[in-house]
């Protein structure tokens, strides 16, 4: 075998043994080079010191278990990291926001192996999602919420049936009629209430105009000024447009914040932007805002 089977069979041995203890001078054995030349061709390769890649792929294994119902301490010590703490700031400098924001966003698949062969079409420019940066005011909305959470993928399911709901039971046109709106665009808001379970509040709502009172049966709340990476989904029909929208939200966390350079702007709220574009019958799109602020490394 050549360096780069050696290497790929490497990364499938960390993948296996992702729970226990491993050092360089063990990985660098079992490859069958010195500790020196391990390191140096593993960066060359992959990207990443050994050590920082086993640390990396740790926690992409523990991402894909914040929506277990464990306590987010117990799966930081099942992949050993010793506080919580620890385990935080290192997720954070990772995938650019908390355990406790990621588990209401992002996809728990079982993170995919670096193939290795592949690595250099990637280096050298793919196709990738760059988003516009806004900086926005803070807006008052006014319309309906519910509240889910991240267990189980419990708000993949709840948040499109709430949609379908709101859009079919007369509660949407209801609320487009109303004198105190200043906008017919739609937010679909983000708030999170007991991060460390996953719970948080969806609303769907319009901006009211400043001043306005808003009758009883409204959800009234206000999303904060922040600055924002603006990722739109791609263009989707009807039945498509949901999971677009699910697979652009994977994209930003499992992808995008990672390499980005920026991080999750904590005590800000993230939303969906539903303007004229998600009322054609093809090419429906929905714009993504993410409140970021730089990463301090």
């Amino acid at each position: 075998m050549d360096h780069i089977d050696i290497l790929q069979e490497m990364l499938r041995y960390i993948d296996a043994h992702i729970k226990e203890k491993m050092n360089v001078e063990k990985l660098a054995a079992r490859a069958g080079f010195s500790p020196y030349h391990f390191c140096r061709i593993f960066q060359w390769s992959v990207g990443y010191s050994i050590m920082e890649y086993v640390r990396n792929r740790r926690l992409a294994f523990a991402a894909t278990e914040l929506n277990s119902g464990c306590r987010i301490i117990d799966i930081a010590v099942d992949y050993g990291f010793e506080t919580h703490t620890g385990f935080t700031k290192a997720f954070r400098r990772h995938f650019g926001c908390s355990p406790e924001i990621y588990r209401i966003h992002a996809s728990f698949d079982i993170p995919k192996l670096p193939i290795l062969e592949k690595t250099k079409q990637y280096i050298n420019g793919g196709i990738v999602m760059e988003p516009k940066m806004v900086k926005k005011p803070a807006v008052r909305i006014a319309g309906f919420a519910i509240k889910t959470r991240s267990k189980d993928g419990e708000n993949f399911k709840a948040i499109p049936q709430f949609w379908t709901e709101y859009m079919t039971d007369g509660r949407c046109e209801k609320l487009h009629r109303e004198a105190f709106l200043k906008s017919h665009e739609e937010y679909g808001a983000c708030f999170p209430e007991n991060p460390e379970n996953g719970e948080f509040e969806y609303v769907i709502g319009l901006e009211v105009k400043e001043g306005s009172a808003i009758p009883e049966g409204y959800h009234v709340c206000t999303i904060p000024e922040a600055l924002y990476a603006v990722f739109s989904s791609p263009p989707a029909d009807g039945a498509n447009f949901s999971p677009a929208i699910q697979g652009t939200w994977k994209y930003i966390f499992s992808e995008w914040f990672p390499t980005s350079g920026y991080e999750f702007a904590e005590a800000k709220v993230d939303f969906e932007f539903y303007d004229d574009r998600c009322m054609t019958e093809t090419g429906k799109v929905c714009d993504i805002y993410i409140p970021v602020c730089k990463k301090v490394t």
